[in-house]
């Protein structure tokens, strides 16, 4: 009898693998057994979770924030040649920045000069998880670091999302949250269109139809339409990386989280990724918060547990080890 604890981050308090470690302990404490598998969806903390899940590398590399600011921040190297980067690590809407957060100015260019030196390191295969972005420039940025690096070299690029954003929509979906108002939408929305025009006229490939080309601020199709990249859910992607599918099925219960449960939730998060995979397994949520217009979503679980500090955690864990008017899972 086994538990599968899959939680994700609770963004801004404890990371994937601080919420499995606490659930985990406390399923242990009260006698069953716990199969850690922190997750994510391509978003914040992809990175660490598939470090953890392929034993990758870590590799320090000195690159520049959206503004140019100096960044010193990490890839990762897998024994099988692909490397991981977080486009929010080069180009995250959070870095620091000694001038104006300007949004229209924001470059991809440092997760450019992570993606090159990862192929100068040998990788094959770069995946780039493109949650967190400052940006909206279509990639540009990132296109001119690899190409003044000698480019890709062969190496296939993988983007990692949770959204399915139209390349010409990332502006008006994505731009108010990275401060840009009215007149930078439309600035950042006409310049999209004209990077759009000339990926057809010279590569014959126009991201804007293309599902998933607006993530990060359009860097998907940038990738897309220069280099071929795949656009994968990141949320699906990640799970078959860290093999779900068999950790599942060997499961008598599997545990999610996330730091809020809400309607939003069954669209294209890492929850909903899980409950499409699961079969009859009882599914459990643990999670920071419940937003009132959950409704029927809730009955995807066999319970679903409130607890935002590590004692509750614990606690949910023990709780579930031996839930109430159930058969021990």
């Amino acid at each position: 009898m086994s538990i599968l604890v899959a939680p994700d981050s609770f963004k801004g308090t404890f990371s994937a693998e601080e919420v499995a470690a606490h659930i985990a302990a406390g399923i242990r404490a009260a006698g069953g057994t716990a199969v850690e598998l922190p997750v994510a969806d391509g978003g914040e903390g992809t990175f660490e979770v598939l470090v953890r899940g392929l034993d990758a590398r870590p590799v320090r590399i000195r690159t520049v924030g959206p503004w140019g600011d100096d960044v010193e921040t990490a890839i990762a190297l897998a024994g099988d040649g692909t490397a991981l980067v977080e486009l929010a690590f080069a180009s995250g809407l959070n870095l620091p920045t000694a001038g104006d957060r300007d949004p229209v100015r924001a470059s991809t260019y440092g997760t450019g000069v992570l993606m090159a030196e990862a192929v100068r390191l040998g990788a094959r295969r770069v995946l780039v998880a493109a949650g967190g972005s400052a940006t909206t420039d279509g990639g540009a940025g990132a296109i001119a670091a690899i190409e003044e690096r000698g480019g890709l070299r062969g190496a296939e690029v993988v983007v990692l999302s949770d959204v399915t954003t139209g390349f010409a929509e990332a502006a008006r979906v994505f731009g108010p949250q990275k401060g840009a108002g009215p007149a930078a939408v439309e600035a950042l929305t006409r310049r999209l269109e004209a990077q759009a025009d000339r990926f057809a006229r010279e590569l014959g490939r126009d991201p804007r139809p293309v599902a998933r080309t607006g993530a990060a601020g359009g860097f998907s199709g940038g990738m897309w339409a220069q280099y071929g990249a795949r656009l994968v859910s990141g949320a699906d992607h990640v799970l078959n990386l860290l093999g779900f599918d068999a950790l599942a099925a060997a499961s008598t219960a599997v545990v999610v989280g996330e730091g809020r449960l809400d309607s939003q939730t069954g669209q294209g998060k890492i929850i909903a990724a899980i409950l499409a995979r699961i079969g009859t397994t009882p599914v459990y949520a643990v999670v920071g918060s419940v937003h009132e217009d959950l409704g029927d979503y809730a009955d995807n679980f066999a319970d679903v547990i409130v607890a935002s500090d590590a004692e509750a955690l614990a606690a949910a864990g023990s709780r579930l080890a031996r839930p109430p008017g159930h058969a021990r899972p």
